[in-house]
């Protein structure tokens, strides 16, 4: 969904979130959750207390989201594919989708509103096309609700007002779609010039957002900064916080977490919920041979 792929991890990162205060079969607030988030500064301590290694080959992970005791990823692999993945707290997989159909195989990031799992799939490139699908996260299957003639990397249901939301191939665009009462989008036929409207944070790309109640989301990102155009990146991952009625961001601050290897710890999938008096945080980075990361913050 951002400017990069498999060899080229330029600009990923991923929202992790808890769902909102409406969202039953995640139990967690996303209000507190806001608020803990809206406390964090660059000087926060973020400490490991657990790291648990997929058994199971994650190709290139995209959004994730943890509801009970288990966890659903979705990723892209080489060849054209688009999965999501549910697995266990040991790292053990339990099934997967296969999600998408011909050059629309990229799934984004990904949320969760207490009954189904939104996921956008997109075509691998800017400016392209999206299908985006429900799915029971129980039975582990989707359904498909509306096509868009643009790239959303990532998408959230608004649950206090019915609406969807989401952003395009690097989080340049925002777009809304209202939902009537059968969950069928009204307004999936306007064209997206017509509906977009412009993120004004350049901070971070995003890749995953989370609906968190009171019209807001949260999303995480990366960014890359060099010093010339053939200079080695130095890449910071971000949390935002954005208020889906004017897009503005509320708060906003850096995570400077990086595996031994120097990836960021935000450049692929991660989930952060209420823990203790602080916040814990899943993070997914690598690719392929992957290691689910756990961190805990006050």
């Amino acid at each position: 969904m951002t400017r990069n792929g498999f060899f080229l991890t330029a600009v990923l990162g991923v929202a992790v979130v808890a769902a909102g205060s409406a969202r039953q079969g995640s139990g967690l607030d996303g209000a507190e959750t806001v608020r803990r988030i809206a406390a964090l500064t660059r000087a926060s301590a973020w400490k490991r207390s657990g790291a648990v290694r997929l058994h199971f080959a994650a190709h290139h992970p995209q959004g994730l989201v943890k509801i009970g005791n288990t966890f659903h990823m979705t990723a892209v692999d080489r060849t054209g594919l688009g999965y999501l993945f549910k697995f266990d707290g040991t790292g053990r997989l339990i099934s997967r989708l296969k999600l998408g159909e011909g050059s629309i195989f990229h799934p984004g990031g990904i949320d969760y509103d207490g009954t189904s799992i939104w996921v956008s799939v997109a075509e691998y490139r800017p400016d392209s096309r999206t299908i985006v699908y429900r799915v029971d996260p129980d039975a582990m299957k989707a359904t498909e609700v509306f096509r868009f003639g643009d790239h959303i990397g990532a998408i959230v249901h608004d649950t206090d007002d019915n609406t969807l939301h989401g952003v395009s191939w690097g989080s340049r665009r925002f777009y809304r779609w209202t939902l009537d009462d059968e969950g069928r989008v009204t307004n999936a036929a306007v064209p997206p010039a017509d509906l977009r409207t412009t993120n004004r944070s350049h901070y971070v790309d995003y890749q995953d957002c989370k609906y968190a109640g009171g019209h807001r989301m949260i999303c995480t990102g990366v960014t890359e900064i060099r010093r010339t155009r053939s200079a080695a990146p130095f890449r910071l991952g971000g949390i935002e916080v954005v208020n889906l009625a004017d897009g503005r961001v509320e708060h906003q601050v850096p995570v400077n977490l990086w595996t031994s290897t120097g990836f960021v710890m935000t450049q692929n999938p991660a989930w952060i919920e209420p823990h203790g008096d602080g916040l814990r945080a899943y993070f997914v980075p690598e690719d392929d041979r992957a290691t689910l990361y756990i961190y805990d913050v006050k």
